[in-house]
């Protein structure tokens, strides 16, 4: 959502001024991969227009081709300026490939409807003085920093809301470890108190089976039973009842609710 790239910042200024850019029709200058990444970017913004111009025009097809644009050489720029309502420009050209005449004749003929223009190459392709026209808006690499310092600092609050959100789940997850852990031991625990449970119970019957007297088997069997399920938890709290912290008394108290 918050692309870091020049890019991006020029396309989302675009969208800022013209917001829908269905019926915006866009000049792009160039076939190199800043183009074809802004192509991209307009694509998924909904551009309904491109024209990309190149110096080799069999490198522009091939990318028009991409995003279903229309393609033309730069010796076709001057004449097709006049259509754009935006020229992004990234070329590897030493000299400017868009004056401040080409641009002032455009605006004659589009009667001085405003044209957004973005020079994304170094050097420039489109020159200084079309900032002096009116009806041009020019921007350059320098001016889409604060754009793509902007996104640099959405991505790095969505990073902090990520290690939050990171943080949370593995302590909820760790919770729901702890507490897969205590049902095996409530579950082993209940196996182990039943198979005593059993097994006194089946001496109790062979033994009132054999005629013994039923009020001696029962005390019998009460008695083993309690002595048999209290040895190990006796055993652990004589452990920890040597223990003088708080905590661990707290939980004996808790365990045995005393």
């Amino acid at each position: 959502a918050n692309a870091v790239s020049v890019a991006f910042a020029a396309v989302s200024l675009a969208k800022q001024i013209f917001g829908n850019l269905s019926k915006v029709k866009v000049l792009l200058i160039g076939a190199g991969e800043t183009i074809e990444l802004v192509a991209k970017h307009l694509q998924e913004q909904g551009s309904g227009s491109l024209v990309v111009a190149n110096r080799t025009y069999e490198r522009a097809v091939q990318l028009a081709q991409q995003f279903n644009a229309a393609a033309i050489t730069l010796a076709q720029v001057p004449s097709q300026l006049a259509e754009a309502d935006v020229v992004i420009s990234s070329t590897a050209s030493t000299l400017p490939i868009v004056g401040k005449g080409m641009v002032e004749q455009a605006l004659k003929q589009r009667k001085h409807k405003p044209m957004f223009l973005v020079d994304l190459a170094v050097p420039r392709d489109i020159e200084q003085q079309v900032t002096e026209l009116e009806d041009a808006y020019l921007y350059t690499v320098d001016d889409l920093q604060s754009i793509v310092e902007q996104n640099l600092n959405n991505r790095q609050q969505a990073a902090e809301q990520a290690r939050q959100m990171i943080s949370l789940g593995a302590a909820e997850f760790a919770q729901w470890l702890t507490l897969q852990g205590s049902v095996d031991w409530v579950r082993d625990y209940r196996q182990r108190c039943e198979l005593v449970r059993t097994d006194l119970l089946a001496k109790a019957v062979n033994q009132l089976n054999a005629g013994q007297d039923a009020e001696k088997v029962l005390s019998e069997l009460s008695t083993k039973l309690t002595n048999r399920l209290m040895h190990s938890p006796t055993k652990a709290i004589r452990q920890l009842g040597q223990d003088d912290e708080l905590n661990k008394q707290t939980l004996i108290n808790t365990l045995l609710d005393l």
